[in-house]
């Protein structure tokens, strides 16, 4: 099917159908228009009943295998969550560390010997992880990232202060009854050996990279950035506690045999209050396996109200797991450099999650996929953000620049939302690498080295099929989305 799609500007456009009950707003060029599945992706969201005002569509918009709604987008509903918007595990999300390391310190042989160690320190793929106690996890449902903070004694500066909401996605810290009535208790014992791993799926990384060139002096020297700084950009998710608690409240598909045997056994032995909501609930979901239409929850219904206390506590997990790894990160670097690299956190951002806001007068639940909140200086009550506006971070693939930003004012066609990424391209460009070793040496050209590159999937991480972080940047510029404040250029990736 080929769509009818109205120029809005050059780097914007409308998609309204008979079907759809809202218009879609694709902040795209048409080089970078979405195919058509990822169309009629967008026009079956927007055909809902319970979504409100329009379906934003970022410039990184693209379908993925299994969802039904493509990464890249911001749907918002006023009293409907809807939990087949986003995909399975909530916050998968990145970090931004500042270091004091310097070119002497990061000479070719040191970032090898650091990385060959991260290798070891910062797994991407294992069954365990670092072990924590049961009621650190039950903490980190309840509280968050400073339960973790306190318990490693993370040393990395504002920490707590520059995450996302403080790091917590509860305003009102729920009882340990309240977490296992939404959550089988089976699935937070798993969540103890599931923390500190980078993550075997998609494109979870750790990337140092130098900055090269400041766009925005002024915010720049307010976020502490400057030119030759080294920084890293951790990049990962939730874990399995994450996707098993999801997974107890949505339609979709499990894409393994463990994760039906795990999520029966959960369901099994599950002590809740609520056996007789949940017995039903999940009849109603078995039904709707295969339906056109999207599940949701009314956000005042016993299950809606289980629903965002599963998301919640699980989101927490994702804080969880990056604040672990950066403390990873931050003692392998003293080991192998003799240093205190002084990492000093910009922000931690989520980019798949669900989260009350007030929209076109309209107090609604915004769900992101694959986007970041990019509120301007306005609609920020930190200190330091509300004077620059809310960070947003830009990578492309493995070897392409990458943008620091920051959002604005003017931004309300997104629901003050930005990329997390570039995007995947239609049609890959011609020099895609085909095996790992055609990658290694596009990589080694562009001097970029890449570690651990264990899985087969690793070559679709190619830059040839990514968008142009350059017309992508040039776009989120001209619909007033963000300021770019830097420009960083990646020096070394370990990626599963």
């Amino acid at each position: 099917m080929s769509y009818q799609v109205k120029n809005i500007s050059t780097h914007r456009k409308e998609l309204q159908t008979e079907k759809m009950k809202v218009p879609a707003i694709l902040h795209v060029s048409d080089d970078l228009m979405p195919n058509d599945a990822t169309l009629t992706e967008i026009e079956g969201v927007a055909s809902q009943d319970n979504v409100f005002h329009h379906i934003a569509a970022m410039s990184d918009v693209h379908s993925k295998k299994g969802r039904k709604n493509p990464t890249g987008t911001v749907v918002a509903s006023q009293n409907h969550l809807l939990p087949q918007i986003n995909d399975t595990a909530p916050n998968c999300g990145m970090r931004f560390l500042k270091t004091n390391l310097t070119d002497q310190d990061l000479t070719p042989e040191n970032i090898d010997k650091l990385f060959q160690k991260f290798v070891k320190t910062i797994p991407t793929k294992t069954y365990i992880g670092t072990k924590v106690s049961y009621s650190l996890i039950m903490d980190i449902c309840r509280k968050g990232l400073t339960p973790v903070k306190e318990f490693f004694k993370t040393r990395t500066k504002n920490e707590i202060e520059n995450t996302f909401e403080g790091g917590n996605f509860f305003k009102e810290i729920p009882t340990e009854k309240e977490i296992l009535n939404a959550i089988p208790k089976f699935f937070l014992h798993i969540g103890k050996y599931r923390l500190g791993i980078l993550g075997a799926a998609g494109n979870h990384f750790l990337d140092l990279m130098k900055i090269t060139e400041i766009k925005n002096p002024e915010i720049a020297k307010k976020f502490g950035v400057f030119e030759g700084q080294y920084i890293f950009l951790l990049h990962t998710g939730s874990g399995l506690l994450g996707q098993y608690a999801s997974y107890l409240y949505t339609p979709k598909r499990k894409e393994h045999l463990s994760q039906k045997i795990i999520l029966e056994i959960g369901k099994f032995i599950f002590k809740t209050d609520y056996k007789k909501e949940f017995k039903s609930l999940w009849k109603k979901i078995e039904a709707e396996k295969d339906s056109p239409s999207y599940f949701s929850y009314d956000d005042q219904s016993i299950e809606g109200k289980l629903f965002l206390t599963s998301h919640n506590a699980a989101a927490n997990q994702g804080y969880a797991n990056r604040s672990i790894l950066n403390h990873h990160l931050d003692i392998t670097i003293e080991e192998v450099l003799g240093k205190n690299p002084e990492l000093d956190m910009l922000y931690d951002m989520p980019h798949v999650y669900i989260h009350r806001e007030n929209h076109f007068g309209k107090d609604v639940w915004t769900h992101r996929n694959g986007t970041v909140r990019a509120n301007g200086p306005a609609k920020m009550t930190h200190p330091l953000f509300s004077q620059t506006g809310e960070p947003v971070f830009i990578p492309s693939s493995m070897s392409t620049p990458a943008y620091l930003c920051a959002g604005t004012d003017e931004n309300e066609s997104t629901f003050f939302s930005a990329s997390h990424g570039t995007g995947r391209r239609k049609n890959p460009l011609s020099d895609t690498s085909h095996s790992k070793e055609e990658l290694f040496q596009k990589m080694q050209k562009n001097n970029v080295k890449l570690y651990n590159a264990k899985s087969d999937g690793v070559v679709l991480q190619d830059s040839a099929y990514y968008k142009d972080v350059e017309e992508v940047i040039t776009g989120m510029e001209d619909n007033k989305i963000v300021n770019v404040i830097a420009k960083m250029e990646p020096v070394a990736v370990l990626m599963y």
